[in-house]
This record gives C-alpha cells, structure tokens and sequence, in this order.
C-alpha cells in the first residue's frame, strides 16, 4: 500500500507523460519492492525547467530533466538489496521516460512504522496481526 510522489522536471511535454510516470513507478514498486498494485497510489507533479535549480542553475540552463520520488512503505518489509534495485531500476526508467537527466535526481524509500502508516483507517499493524488471525489453525474441540 505504498503512496508514491513523483515530481519531475522535463522538456518532453506528451499529454501522456504523467500516466506514462504513474505506471511506470506502480510496476517497478510491484516487481522489485512486492507491493500490490492495486493498493499503491501515485502523485505525479511537473514543475517548470525554469523553477528547479540544481548546482546552481535552472535545468532549463542546463538542458537537462530531473525528479524526485518518494515511496512510502512499511518497515521491515524490504532488503537493502531490493531497495539498491529499485532505486537503480527508477533511476534508469526515469531517464528513458523524460529525457537526459541531471545527476542530482533523487529517488527515497521512506520506510514507516507500521503502527503509524496505513490506510482505510487501519494501520498496516492492524492489517498483518489480521491477516495472522485470520489464517491461524482452529483448535479442535475437546
């Protein structure tokens, strides 16, 4: 159930693009970090070249595209390993999806509690501990 924010910079303007970036970051967040699709939300934001600045001048200067994304996902439920990855693989799928990028683009897996993240007004906690009830074995009757 993560929540993902995207904003990104960039001089490709498809209609599209938006949509392109959601489902993009939707499948590699399902393949590499487990997380069900059809639980994840996603935020895409455009910011103008002209408005972000990295090393001190505008991409719009630079020529150059740039984003940041940050995913929100339950402690504990991902290996450094799979992280590394992702952010590899969102890297590199961000650069195919918007045009060369600006070395100081950014990708955050932010891993929250369980007890202090969820949604549908139940935390994550409270759907594991559940889900664990829900497949524990019945007791015979004695």
């Amino acid at each position: 159930m993560p929540l993902i924010t995207v904003t990104y910079s960039s001089f490709r303007k498809a209609p599209s693009l938006k949509a392109e970036i959601a489902s993009a970051v939707s499948g590699l967040t399902a393949e590499i970090l487990h997380k069900d699709p059809r639980v994840t939300a996603v935020i895409v934001k455009s910011v103008d070249a002209a408005d972000w600045f990295a090393g001190g001048r505008s991409l719009g200067e630079q020529s150059l595209a740039s984003f940041w994304l940050d995913v929100h996902v339950s402690e504990g439920t991902n290996t450094k390993d799979e992280k590394a990855a992702y952010l590899a693989a969102v890297f590199k799928r961000m650069g195919e999806l918007l045009g060369p990028l600006h070395e100081e683009s950014y990708a955050h897996v932010d891993e929250v509690r369980g007890d202090a993240y969820g949604f549908g007004g139940l935390t994550q906690e409270r759907r594991y501990i559940a889900g664990k009830l829900e497949v524990a074995p019945q007791r015979a009757a004695a």
